[in-house]
Formats: structure tokens, sequence, C-alpha cells
């Protein structure tokens, strides 16, 4: 017999997409213990784990999956070869189509600028607070992309214009806005990209300086503070016009408690999401009609529930300065915004997940 964790480590299958599996009844323990709850498998159902691992990483759709084990187990070869086929042809007619919409996209990028993308315009010398700035950085670093296949999102974004310097970070599954003062930008918008290293670097520099000096010049940024400065090279792709990506209709709001809440969802429940081979935990909310927020268990239904991934949430929250946080709801498919109580130009957004029907 294997516990979950030696199965986990044998199969190549994580610990929580065992547990997904058992809860889906594809893959389920041959023994689990009643006091402890602990999961145990038979040796036979290892090789099921195996060809699972395998079945996962190609895609395939949880209904194809118990067929395919089903017809594994019982040693029905055809069926088996069938639904594989089935499933590669779907996957090829896919990536088919998939190359024909991206070849017509690059024929319309060749044609005219994307409106999607912004670029560095000019150059700027700003006086911006020290701890503004400090406070800015952390309210956004943890929505920065680490995915090497777009460099372009592994950054900070400055977009400075008038009075005001935000500071902007997406990985394409979340966004984090944060505002702060600056002065002596009169010569229009500048933006710049800063790479996370620089922008880690910068926040290092900003211990109790009051005003720092923020320069954007030549495809690069240098941050002075006192006697002390750094700097270096800006990401020289375009980052995505963010102000198109949060002009969201109004929603309902709903003000929460950020310790209280951020307990809740840490020790409520959860649902498991599988996508794309990949399992990651939900945390659904739901606004009460008096207004309170609050993790929802599996089995609860409604048009009005919202899912987003547990630990993205957990990330917005423990970001928060404020110890009062509103929410804002829209559609159950259009993103949650994260606002501090006493800073609207402060938020975040959370794209939500749909819940399996």
């Amino acid at each position: 017999m294997r516990s979950i964790g030696e199965m986990a480590r044998e199969s190549g299958l994580g610990v929580s997409a065992l547990r997904f599996y058992d809860r889906a009844g594809v893959l389920v323990p041959d023994q689990v213990d009643p006091v402890t709850g602990y999961r145990w498998y038979a040796p036979e159902q290892l090789g099921e784990a195996r060809v699972l691992a395998r079945l996962r990483r190609a895609g395939m759709p949880l209904a194809d999956v118990r067929l395919v084990l089903a017809g594994w187990t019982a040693a029905d070869t055809e069926l088996v070869r069938r639904l594989l086929e089935a499933h590669l042809r779907r996957l090829e007619k896919g990536l088919s189509a998939a190359r024909a919409e991206f070849s017509a996209l690059r024929d319309l990028l060749d044609d005219r600028e994307n409106p999607f993308m912004t670029s560095p315009l000019s150059a700027a010398r700003l006086s911006v607070s020290g701890p503004g700035l400090a406070a800015a950085l952390d309210a956004v670093r943890f929505a920065a992309g680490t995915d090497p296949e777009l460099p372009v999102l592994a950054g900070v974004h400055l977009d400075a214009e008038g009075d005001a310097l935000h500071l902007v970070a997406t990985d394409r599954y979340r966004m984090a806005v944060a505002r702060t003062a600056a002065s002596g930008q009169g010569g229009g918008r500048v933006q710049a990209t800063v790479p996370l290293p620089l922008a880690d670097a910068m926040r290092a520099l900003l211990d109790g300086e009051d005003e720092v000096r923020l320069t954007v010049d030549d495809g690069r940024v240098t941050l002075e503070a006192g006697d002390r400065q750094t700097g270096g090279r800006c990401l020289g792709q375009g980052f995505p016009d963010y102000r198109r990506l949060v002009r969201l209709p109004a929603g309902r709001r709903a003000e929460v408690k950020v310790a209280a809440f951020t307990e809740a969802v840490r020790t409520g429940p959860v649902r498991l999401h599988e996508d794309g081979g990949a399992t990651c935990e939900l945390t659904v909310l739901e606004v009460s009609e008096d207004g309170r927020v609050a993790p929802v268990p599996e089995g609860a239904d409604g048009p009005d529930l919202v899912a987003v991934n547990r630990a993205f949430l957990l990330d917005a929250l423990a970001a928060a300065a404020d110890d009062r946080l509103v929410l804002e709801f829209g559609a159950p498919t259009a993103p949650l915004v994260i606002r501090g109580a006493g800073d609207e130009h402060t938020f975040s957004l959370l794209m939500p997940v749909r819940l399996s029907d």
C-alpha cells in the first residue's frame, strides 16, 4: 500500500491532483483511514495513476479520462485507442484553427500599430515621496508576471503624467495598480517598464528618505535616494494598455476587515479546479443581502457566486496597506476588484474562474 505522498512521487501526480481525482471519483484510494482520513492506494493503482498523469499532461477532458481508465482497467484496448485518437484529432483541429487565427492577427498587426500596447514616449525627472513610492511598489509587486514566454510582464510599469505616478503589474490573471504623487513632469505622459530585479533594488533603497528622484531617459530608469542610487535598462517591449483594462462597469460593493477576511479565506472551504493539466484551489465568494462577504462551501450554488484563485486572493489581501478593503463584484465573469477603503486609486483585479457545471 502507498500513502498519498508516495503515490504522488511515483506517479507524477501532485498530492492536490490526487485529492481532486479522488473527489471526482476517477482514482479513488483503495482504503481511507476512518480516523485520520489518510488515503492509501493499492499496488495496482500505481499503473492507473501513471496513465492518468499522461492523460492530464495531454489535456484530456475529465469525462474522457474516466472512460480511458475504465477501458484500461478492463483491458478494452480498442476503446482506449478510439478515445486517444479522438482526443488527438481534437487537439490537431484546435491547433490548426489557432494557427489560422494567429496568422490573420499577425497580418492585422502589420497594417497598424497595436492600440493595446504602450511604449515610453519621452524622458522625465521626477521628485517622488519615498514612502509613497515604497507603498506603491509593495501594493503591486505580487501581481508581476514570471512567464518566460511573456518577458514584458516580468516587471513593474511606471506611468507618469501630470502630478501622478502610477505603478502597474500584471501576469494576465491578476493586475495591481497604485498611485503616488510626483512633481516635475510637465512634458506629457512618460512610461517605462522596470524589470523585477531593478524594481526590487529600488524598493530596497527606499528605507527612510522623505523624497527621492526618479529619472527616465534613453531607455534607462534611475532612482536616487540621498547619496545612494540604483538604475538599469527598461524592458524594451510594449506594456499592455492597463487604462483600457480597468474600465469596468460599477458593481456591488462590500467592505471587509482585512485580518478577519484573510483568516476566513485561509481556513475556509475551497474547491479544486483543473485547467490544462494544472490544479489550483478556488475560493468561491458570495455577498449576502446584508452586504457581508464570505467563502461558501462546495455544495453552494447560485448565479452571483464569484470564484477566484485562492492563492491570488491571499496575495492581494497581504499586499493591502489598509485594515479595511472594499470588494467590488460585477458579473461572475467580470474581474473581482479589491480597493483600499481609503484609497480608490490603489486596487487589484483578480480574473474569475468559471465554475464547472
